[in-house]
């Protein structure tokens, strides 16, 4: 899942790097969640647009769920409009700050919110738990090409991966294609174009942690 002018930066993703959305499964219904933030702040469609990147045309069609971003953009939407990606996404309720010493959040199997993209089943976890810099994310990944996303990732972040299921390739500008396979986990920076794949029948299954830096 960086930056001079915003297109420069890779900021703003066209309108056919979404993928066409689909009926939330149990999921946060973030176009919703979306339209009730920028109204309740008084901001228009050009207003958002200036401040995440993302073209107004874009935004608008994200709010009535006819288009489903992905976690790196909504990771950009979530900076611009400053509040946490977790917020967004989560289908729980905001309990505050939870800033005391000695906080914590437990996530069972099978709960988290989930976010699902025509590439990327998502599912966010500890999502309750706020302000913080690390966002741990399980994804089951469809996609078997780097043609099957328009656009490919990138944010102000770090990331963290283990391959739990399957076999995983990590694309990337800088490097060449990488293989990884069951156990095998990798740390890099987020900021240079990168996407992931998976290779054989089986959908690869990762844990991840994206970091603001």
């Amino acid at each position: 899942m960086p930056e001079i002018s915003l297109a420069d930066r890779g900021e703003i993703e066209p309108p056919e790097a979404w993928q066409v959305a689909e009926e939330p499964r149990g999921g946060v219904d973030v176009g919703v969640r979306l339209l009730k933030l920028r109204k309740n702040r008084g901001l228009t469609l050009q207003d958002v647009s200036a401040m995440t990147g993302v073209s107004a045309s874009a935004f608008s069609k994200i709010e009535r769920n006819e288009l489903s971003p992905t976690i790196s953009t909504m990771q950009r939407i979530a900076h611009g409009l400053d509040v946490e990606l977790a917020t967004l996404l989560s289908s729980g309720q905001d309990n505050g700050t939870m800033s005391f010493a000695g906080r914590r959040s437990i996530n069972r199997t099978g709960s988290g919110s989930k976010h699902t993209t025509g590439t990327c089943n998502n599912v966010l976890l500890c999502a309750d738990l706020k302000n913080k810099r690390a966002t741990p994310i399980l994804t089951t990944v469809a996609a078997r090409s780097p043609d099957e996303y328009a656009a490919w990732a990138k944010s102000e972040a770090e990331i963290f991966l283990m391959v739990l299921e399957g076999t995983l390739i990590v694309h990337s500008r800088l490097y060449e294609p990488l293989e990884l396979n069951k156990g095998d986990s990798i740390y890099y920076d987020a900021t240079t174009e990168h996407t992931w794949t998976s290779k054989g029948a089986s959908d690869a299954v990762v844990l991840w942690v994206l970091v603001d830096l």
